[in-house]
């Protein structure tokens, strides 16, 4: 169908000029004239295909390049996070949080001095940023608040998460990020404060014991034991309202 079309409209073109000049134009000629007409013709009607084909292509492709650009887009916001918000704060996190405090000595009955805690136990006051305040005690260390973070660690992690102040509800923030950082956030979340949880987070806590017990750094450190015992309590608690 589509080489009788075009012998056709080649027909109609060619018909006035063999009309014209018969002598002029022989079999040869128009053999020629003939192949050169469909060779174009051809290649103008495959172009044109092509041309079709990839709007096709482009179109189909839109609504999945505008799925991507989305995902990407929610990627970017959930890494980039939400002061005070990016975490949710569940009773076994809570639970976690308190003992963390309570293992890094900041847990002061569960009262907000705690976040306030320099290393070695002296206070500040400004809580709108870290009070970068180097300390000398048994070692010499700049580590504040609730969970004993080092400046490098709080500008790194306050960063990530767009956390705008040093305040409770965002060391509460960096805290779960280190967590999960870690690797324990969802072995707490699944099965509690277990052995594997503890020596996940002995590194970034040396309060916390590794899986033989120990500090990852050679510091004073709790135990298995001790740690499971405040948890299990703490979290029982917050499941009561208490």
């Amino acid at each position: 169908m589509e080489l009788t079309r075009l012998l056709h409209r080649f027909t109609q073109r060619i018909q006035p000029l063999v009309q014209a000049a018969p002598k002029a134009i022989g079999l040869g000629s128009i053999g020629m004239g003939l192949a050169l007409f469909l060779g174009q013709s051809l290649q103008a009607e495959r172009s044109s295909e092509r041309n079709q084909q990839n709007r096709m292509v482009a179109e189909a492709l839109k609504p999945q390049r505008s799925a991507n650009t989305t995902a990407d887009n929610i990627s970017d916001a959930a890494l980039s996070g939400q002061p005070a918000s990016h975490y949710a704060i569940t009773p076994e996190r809570r639970a976690l949080l308190n003992t963390i405090r309570f293992a890094e000595g900041t847990w002061k009955d569960g009262k907000d001095l705690g976040y306030r805690i320099l290393y070695g136990g002296g206070q500040f006051q400004d809580l709108s940023r870290h009070p970068e305040r180097v300390v000398v005690k048994r070692y010499t260390s700049a580590a504040a608040g609730a969970y004993q973070f080092l400046p490098t660690t709080w500008q790194e992690v306050a960063h990530r998460l767009d956390l705008p102040s040093f305040a409770p509800e965002h060391q509460d923030q960096a805290a779960l990020h280190l967590v999960k950082k870690r690797g324990a956030l969802q072995e707490i979340d699944r099965n509690g404060l277990t052995k594997a949880a503890m020596n996940r987070l002995a590194p970034e806590w040396a309060s916390f014991p590794t899986h033989a017990g120990q500090s990852a750094y050679g510091q004073p450190v709790k135990s298995h034991a001790e740690l499971v015992a405040f948890y299990v309590t703490n979290l029982s608690q917050l499941r009561r309202g208490a």
